[in-house]
């Protein structure tokens, strides 16, 4: 909002997302710039005759808020004509912290600090600050980060961490940075699934699972097993029409042929929708709830 009100710009606001009213604004108004989030581009994918539509009045579209499957990418960006920008930020750093330069972007990164952030990759047990291509959990700490939770001392201590004397706010998010120093994300960090004690991240099965191209969300989480102690499940939402062709067993398959032997979904579970947040990300903290509220069942 910030950047088009400085730059004496127009904004476009939607009371809610709908991709009908998105692309007949884009098209109507000649929108030039649209920031938007992993669902909004997949729920565009689904739609009848999107190639029909015309988005060549759009010079940037960018986002974040979470991974990015780079299957709906690699379509999306074929659709618009265009590189989708990556970045990261958090409301503790007052939004944005990361983000790709443009001309040297690397699909699936959220990009380089910005000016006058500084960030780290740390074990999160240990908070050792780790090498290029290992992973862990991000820091950053910048003028722009915040200074604590209202009201919340615990919470505000349990957040932050301080290095060779300087504070930094944890993420929760691991991931790795290159050797380009260029940041990663893997997941976050209580995701994270321990089957067999092995280490199973939702991320990397979703975007496999986003490869099928009758797949229009997924969201993948930890289900009580006797036998390996957390199961890995996935809900799956089909595009319009394809409801009863796909089968849980073609899932499963296609991602037993694409994954480690303990990493693939055992479990699908097909559903109409699947809860978001109020910025229109995955909930995969209500879905998750949800699957622990029936294993207590």
């Amino acid at each position: 909002m910030v950047g088009p009100i400085y730059e004496s710009g127009t904004i476009i606001p939607l009371y809610r997302w709908d991709r009908q009213a998105a692309v007949e604004s884009i098209e109507k108004f000649k929108v030039t710039h649209w920031v938007a989030v992993p669902t909004m581009i997949g729920d565009l994918l689904a739609m009848p005759d999107l190639e029909k539509h015309d988005f060549s009045s759009l010079r940037f579209i960018g986002g974040g808020g979470a991974a990015v499957p780079k299957a709906l990418l690699e379509r999306f960006e074929k659709i618009v004509g265009l590189n989708f920008v990556e970045g990261y930020g958090m409301t503790e750093m007052m939004g944005q912290s990361h983000v790709n330069p443009t001309p040297w972007r690397k699909p699936g990164s959220i990009g380089i600090p910005q000016f006058g952030v500084d960030a780290k990759i740390i074990d999160p047990e240990t908070l050792k600050e780790l090498k290029p291509g290992e992973t862990g959990e991000i820091i950053f700490t910048g003028p722009s980060m915040f200074s604590g939770y209202y009201g919340k001392e615990r919470e505000t201590q349990e957040a932050l961490v301080e290095i060779d004397g300087k504070r930094y706010v944890r993420s929760g998010d691991i991931g790795f940075m290159d050797e380009d120093g260029f940041f990663f994300v893997v997941d976050r960090l209580k995701r994270m699934i321990n089957r067999s004690g092995f280490k199973v991240w939702p991320l990397e099965i979703e975007n496999v699972i986003y490869r099928i191209p009758e797949v229009k969300e997924c969201c993948v989480v930890s289900t009580k097993d006797s036998r390996v102690g957390e199961e890995v499940k996935a809900y799956v939402v089909l595009k319009p029409g394809y409801e009863g062709k796909i089968s849980r067993e073609y899932i499963v398959k296609y991602c037993k042929e694409n994954l480690a032997d303990y990493k693939y979904p055992r479990i699908v579970e097909f559903v109409d929708d699947i809860p978001k947040t109020g910025s229109g990300k995955i909930d995969w903290r209500t879905l998750q709830e949800m699957e622990n509220q029936k294993n207590r069942n």
